[in-house]
This record gives C-alpha cells, sequence and structure tokens, in this order.
C-alpha cells in the first residue's frame, strides 16, 4: 500500500520511563498502574495512549464513512476505547483487549449501528487488530 503519513515515537525506561513523538509534540511520563504493581504516581501508560490514539482513529473513520454517505457527524460526538491488559492463557505474555463504545448525539440507534460498521472497516486500528497485522522487529 502507499504510505501517505509516517511517524516515529520512542520510549525509554519501559512501562516506568518517558515517551515522545519526533516532533517532540507527545512528551509523556510513563508510569505503572497500581493494577500492574506499580506506585500510582502521576503518569500514563501504554494502554492509555493506545485508548487515545484508537478513539481518535476511530472517530475520524467514522467521519469519513458518515461524509461519504452525506452524513452530518456533530462536534460533540465521542469514541471511548476501553482497553484491558492481562497474561494471555498459554502463559507466555500479554494480550490486550479492545471494545469500542460510540456515542453520536442526534443520529438514532440503527444509523449510528451502520455508520460506527462501516468506520469499523475503514479505521486502520480496527483493521490491524482485526488481521492481526505482521510488526516487523529490527535490532539496530
Amino acid at each position: 500500500m502507499p504510505i501517505l503519513y509516517t511517524t516515529k515515537a520512542s520510549a525509554t525506561g519501559g512501562r516506568a520511563g518517558h515517551a515522545v513523538s519526533e516532533n517532540g509534540v507527545l512528551d509523556v511520563t510513563l508510569t505503572v498502574p497500581k493494577e500492574l504493581g506499580g506506585d500510582g504516581a502521576t503518569g500514563t501508560n501504554p494502554e492509555q495512549l493506545f485508548a487515545a490514539g484508537y478513539s481518535a482513529c476511530f472517530l475520524g473513520a467514522l467521519k469519513f464513512v458518515a461524509g461519504q454517505q452525506k452524513v452530518k457527524i456533530p462536534e460533540d460526538a465521542k469514541v471511548t476505547a476501553t482497553v484491558g491488559v492481562g497474561p494471555r492463557a498459554d502463559g507466555t505474555g500479554f494480550g490486550i483487549e479492545v471494545s469500542l463504545a460510540v456515542h453520536i448525539p442526534g443520529l438514532d440507534k440503527a444509523e449510528a449501528e451502520k455508520l460506527a460498521a462501516a468506520a469499523h472497516i475503514v479505521c486502520p486500528y480496527s483493521h490491524a487488530l482485526r488481521t492481526s497485522t505482521e510488526v516487523p522487529v529490527t535490532v539496530v
């Protein structure tokens, strides 16, 4: 596929560290939640970052498909991504589970469900999760 945009972000220190995007706009302190053995210090974590990115991307996809169908999505429309992390059943690592809640004020539920289903096809986060996209890992 032709790539239209590429960006980078880097993390140091793991879950208790620091992450920054290549342009420096995203610059966050990473902390481990108490539920995962952390001290509850102020900061964010990979699951929150994933939830924020996915919800924003899905809302963008929702607006895209709505625009194709000449449906106006109100400014107060909201997508909430819930991301959970825990040990995999096979004992070899961790997995995530994700759910999305879509709220489109002023639109009937059937129309909103139709648009959400279409956005779920268009959204690259949804596509990656649905297709188990391969991620190359390179040691540099």
